[in-house]
């Protein structure tokens, strides 16, 4: 080996220790040493020393969690022992109960248990072999579930594998996967802009996100991992519940802090009644408390029912519920124009939190509810955090129902309801309400490119009105750009050649960059290749536009809406006269891979997934997510998923990264 390929392989071990020990620091242990930017920075330097050195990537390396390969279904898979539920308990009566019949079977007078806060989410059980991740199975129904390895590999407080301390065989640690209140909002609220039902709550979304068949989706979604029990071989690894706890704390897991051994049900009960006023200042939701006995002897002892263990027990609290008055409802505007509801009532204490409003989603959860101004509504604090309606639970006297207005209530746009849909929105772009997300939107790295228009600068330029649409981006001169905070000289000048080089971004670049509903990159580059030019686009029908592969009527009907608005026709003609090519180039229409139809599977050397669709598709080519007999290539890489089975079960011809790259001339 060379002294050179030698500093390489160091270099590469080092990036994945010191990437591996910030991310237990954030994710295990919540105390990051380092920015985002600086962790950034080590794994771009560690994914160019990979591509350079392909030779080189392990499994789990940290630039491995997320693989990118959608799958056709999930595999289900059988359990090493039962992963049963719990029996509950509401009250201090079930609970003594529970306490007498564990002192009875073990013929003791006090019983040392274990008590954990009880987490709402999904459960999973993953497998280590030789010390490295080798599955992740979902609870299912508690003998057999679904291998989600793929997905868990990207939950960034999972250890893609356990330091040397840890046994060698198969190590098993179960737990619970859950999202933080604060993930849980980030994500309905994406959902409500994209006209997608909204999850009822962070145990459903995190269940949703965990078995989404594109690991890619559970990766943008922030899962956390908490560990509670510690197998070996399928069989409890130590004596006590508290010491495998403390095992897997060692072994890089991260385990609840909120636990505590209890010696008898007094110290039990002082936990519960302790958590069950402090519970709402967690980040994430918790129901209840989990109270195992300690000793795993005792546990065998005890033995297990058809459904439950009977040395374990979940006690429930109950929801914090007040009966108020609603004085009114009113709508708020999201960034994408969606209208959204709310209701504003009395003041009222749930919990100890003083409560004045709780969003309705939409018409169709108002009249699911029956609910006008007026009424006495029942309104529980979800997770003791989120405060949402019940039902009603007594019409007003004078009651009166919500009509949702016609009219955009910040810039009086008419709202169009699509077909199908559940979602008002104000189709305007320059909606002041839109605006900035608008901005933001437009100059994203993957769509216009215009690097140095972040959120602090476009809140400058929309709060002192020099941006009133986003046209006017193309009008900003160096003198205004000066006037603002934080704007020097080169930086002003810097932004306004990255402002004029915009002016040449693609079609496919212009179409995503309007901010149309239900069209994204992809959708924009089905277009523009469909199309050729935005005014084709513009002016087409709702069957001419369903034409388009892949373009179904929801979308066809989103996009012809979005260009009836005479607002947005207004944004397009400004944009035009900025430059904006609204032309599909040649170079777009045709190359070497026309009419080629491309599926990409596993991990290739020295391209991410989305570079490689990019230059199929500027060849002329077509990337889709499945094989079928339509299918021309299967470009694989390494780590490859079922496609790859699928592909010569169907005879269709498999090429590596290097024949595409001759096939793409370079």
């Amino acid at each position: 080996m060379s002294a050179k390929q030698a500093g390489v392989e160091e270099e590469i071990a080092s990036l994945r220790r010191e990437l591996e020990r910030h991310e237990y620091l954030y994710y295990v242990l919540d105390q990051p040493e380092i920015s985002d930017a600086e962790y950034d920075a080590l794994m771009a330097r560690l994914r160019q020393l990979e591509a350079e050195h392909p030779e080189l990537i392990t499994p789990d390396s940290p630039t491995q969690r997320v693989g990118g390969k959608p799958r056709e279904g999930f595999v289900r898979v059988r359990h090493s022992s039962p992963m049963l539920s719990l029996d509950n308990a509401y009250n201090e009566g079930e609970l003594s109960d529970f306490d007498r019949r564990v002192r009875e079977l073990c013929g003791l007078e006090k019983i040392e248990y274990v008590t954990e806060l009880k987490l709402d989410g999904l459960s999973l059980a993953l497998h280590y072999t030789d010390r490295k991740l080798s599955r992740a199975i979902t609870r299912g129904d508690g003998t057999v579930g679904e291998d989600v390895t793929e997905n868990a590999r990207t939950i960034r407080s999972i250890p893609l594998h356990l330091p040397a301390a840890a046994p060698a065989g198969l190590v098993e640690a179960r737990g619970e996967v859950i999202l933080t209140r604060s993930e849980f909002e980030r994500i309905n609220r994406e959902r409500q802009e994209q006209n997608l039902a909204l999850f009822a709550n962070p145990r459903n979304a995190a269940a949703g996100s965990l078995r989404v068949l594109d690991p890619s989706i559970t990766a943008s979604r922030r899962l956390l991992f908490f560990a509670y029990q510690y197998l070996l071989d399928g069989r409890p690894a130590g004596e006590r519940q508290w010491d495998d706890l403390e095992t897997l704390s060692r072994l890089g897991f991260k385990v609840n802090q909120h636990r505590r051994l209890c010696r008898g049900l007094a110290e039990v009960w002082e936990f519960i009644n302790e958590w069950e006023t402090k519970r709402s200042t967690l980040p994430y939701e918790t129901d209840g408390v989990v109270i195992k006995v300690n000793e795993i002897a005792l546990q065998k002892r005890l033995g297990w029912t058809a459904k439950a263990p009977r040395w374990a027990i979940a006690y429930k609290y109950a929801a914090h519920q007040a009966v108020t008055t609603v004085l009114d409802i009113g709508v708020s505007v999201g960034r994408t124009g969606v209208l959204t509801p709310g209701a504003l009532f009395e003041p009222v204490n749930i919990g100890g939190v003083m409560v004045s409003r709780a969003s309705l989603h939409n018409e169709d959860e108002i009249s699911r509810l029956g609910i006008q101004i007026g009424d006495r509504v029942l309104v529980e604090r979800s997770g003791d955090v989120i405060p949402h309606v019940v039902r009603v639970e007594e019409p007003g006297k004078d009651r009166r129902p919500f009509i949702m207005p016609t009219h955009c209530p910040v810039c009086g746009t008419r709202l169009v309801r699509e077909p199908g849909e559940v979602a008002w929105r104000c189709v305007n772009t320059d909606c002041p309400a839109r605006l900035k997300e608008s901005l933001l939107h437009f100059a994203a790295r993957r769509v216009m490119n215009i690097d140095g228009m972040g959120e602090a600068l476009v809140n400058q330029l929309v709060d002192r009105g020099l941006v009133h649409s986003i046209s006017d981006i193309y009008s900003l001169t160096k003198e205004q750009l000066l006037s603002l905070e934080r704007m020097g000289e080169k930086s002003a000048s810097k932004l306004l050649r990255n402002i004029d080089s915009s002016r040449q971004a693609s079609l496919d670049r212009v179409i995503n960059a309007l901010g149309i509903p239900m069209v994204g990159e992809r959708t924009a580059q089905i277009l523009a290749r469909h199309f050729g030019s935005l005014d084709k686009l513009m002016n087409a029908s709702v069957e001419e536009l369903q034409r388009a592969e892949e373009v179904g009527p929801r979308v066809a009907e989103a996009i012809h809406s979005f260009f009836a608005e005479p607002r947005n026709r207004e944004l397009v003609e400004r944009l035009r006269r900025a430059g904006l090519r609204f032309e599909q180039s040649a170079a777009h229409r045709g190359g070497p891979l026309e009419g080629m139809t491309f599926v990409i599977t596993g991990v290739l050397p020295s391209m991410s997934r989305e570079e490689a669709t990019e230059r199929i598709e500027a060849a002329g080519g077509k990337v889709t997510n499945s094989v079928s007999k339509k299918t021309r290539y299967v470009v694989a890489g390494s780590d490859p998923g079922s496609k790859l089975e699928r592909a010569r079960d169907l005879g269709v011809e498999v090429i590596d990264e290097s024949t595409l790259l001759r096939m793409l001339g370079g």
